[in-house]
């Protein structure tokens, strides 16, 4: 009994370090996402010339960082017209590359693996470009595409004001306050069960299981290998998105490499219930080549960032006894949630005004349970 209390304990800690860095991310992409239309991010994202790979990238930044969502509406780009590797990009940038992970991150693993995130996602992304053209040809996806009916147009365009009057819209605003909540409620799942995973992995697993993992004083043989069963060991962890950070942060403390750990992070998109949407969006010869892309993808990502990282000196030379602290103490951490909370109460409230009719169309609340249906 004493161990489940310990770990639920560790698991509660780990949140609370990380509480308003959460409600910072999902503030802003909620933000982002009510300035940006989906008709915007298909028009720049029908091939995959760098050009458009980096608008890929740079609409996934401003993205859900949500798995479940991020493939759907990656599924529903693709149906629209956007080139499969774009839309894969589009992808692994929504949860990789977006600010709440990045905060998380830094706060349990330390700037260094933050860095190293935004590093071997750009490495991950090049990797990609030059994979799947070549393992996913054009008259597959095509198949794939035909066999689903083509979607509606956004009922909703988008309107040509500035930026400035769309801040000052109050549709917006709340716009940007239901794209948080629903954010929130497609991950509450995930952030539930990885903090509380975590917790245990860090006080009740015993070290001889990871050692039988993942290998150790092995030299580089042990760097390969550790960056190869990171994405493994997230595919059976069933936990994706920022749901893995904590996960990490324990993997990071039993002794797993510098890039196991950021290719265990990276292969949030690999879990075995995304693999079984994949089956069903795109069909099994089309997931299996998707699937072995992103692995070989993700793994080499996890080790060229290691070797980066330790060549610039950026690797921690020490892991921390404790992944979060033990109790409560009036520290900066504390002034931030409180302010978080109180924030997200204002957000909760702006979402639920009562305005006579609903004027904000709820895109990743539709998509969620599009994939809900198909699992």
């Amino acid at each position: 009994m004493g161990t489940i209390w310990n770990s639920l304990d560790e698991a509660f800690f780990m949140f609370w370090q990380t509480l308003w860095a959460l409600v910072l991310g999902f503030v802003l992409s909620g933000a982002v996402q009510a300035l940006v239309s989906r008709r915007a991010m298909v028009r720049t994202m029908g091939d995959h010339r760098p050009v458009s790979i980096a608008r890929a990238s740079l609409f996934g930044m401003a993205s859900s960082s949500c798995s479940y969502a991020a493939s759907a509406l990656g599924r529903s780009l693709v149906d629209r017209g956007a080139d499969l590797t774009a839309a894969i990009v589009f992808m692994i940038a929504s949860t990789n590359l977006v600010i709440e992970l990045g905060l998380v991150m830094w706060l349990l693993l330390g700037w260094q693996f933050a860095v190293a995130e935004f590093v071997g996602g750009a490495i991950m992304i090049a990797l990609l470009t030059v994979i799947l053209p070549r393992v996913a040809r054009q008259q597959l996806i095509e198949s794939t595409r035909a066999q689903r009916p083509a979607e509606a147009a956004d009922a909703r365009t988008e309107a040509e004001d500035a930026l400035r009057a769309r801040l000052r819209d109050p549709a917006r605003r709340r716009a940007a306050a239901r794209y948080t909540l629903a954010d929130l409620s497609m991950l509450r799942r995930e952030i539930v069960i990885g903090f509380v995973v975590a917790g245990f992995l860090a006080v009740a697993v015993p070290p001889r299981v990871w050692t039988a993992v993942f290998i150790h004083g092995h030299g580089a043989l042990t760097t390969i290998e550790n960056a190869v069963v990171g994405p493994i060991v997230a595919m059976v962890s069933f936990v994706c998105s920022i749901g893995n950070v904590p996960l990490a942060a324990a993997l990071w403390q039993r002794g797993v490499s510098f890039g196991g750990v950021i290719a265990f992070v990276f292969a949030d998109l690999l879990s075995l219930p995304l693999i079984l949407i994949y089956r069903k969006l795109y069909g099994a010869r089309l997931t299996w080549r998707l699937v072995g892309a992103l692995w070989a993808a993700m793994s080499a990502a996890g080790l060229l960032t290691e070797l980066i990282m330790r060549a610039a000196g950026g690797v921690p030379g020490h892991r921390p006894k404790l992944v979060a602290p033990e109790h409560f103490s009036w520290d900066h951490t504390t002034v931030l949630n409180i302010i978080a909370i109180l924030g997200f109460a204002a957000v909760w409230r702006l979402a639920h005004r009562d305005t006579g009719g609903d004027d904000v169309p709820m895109e990743h609340c539709a998509h969620h349970n599009q994939m809900e249906t198909a699992s």
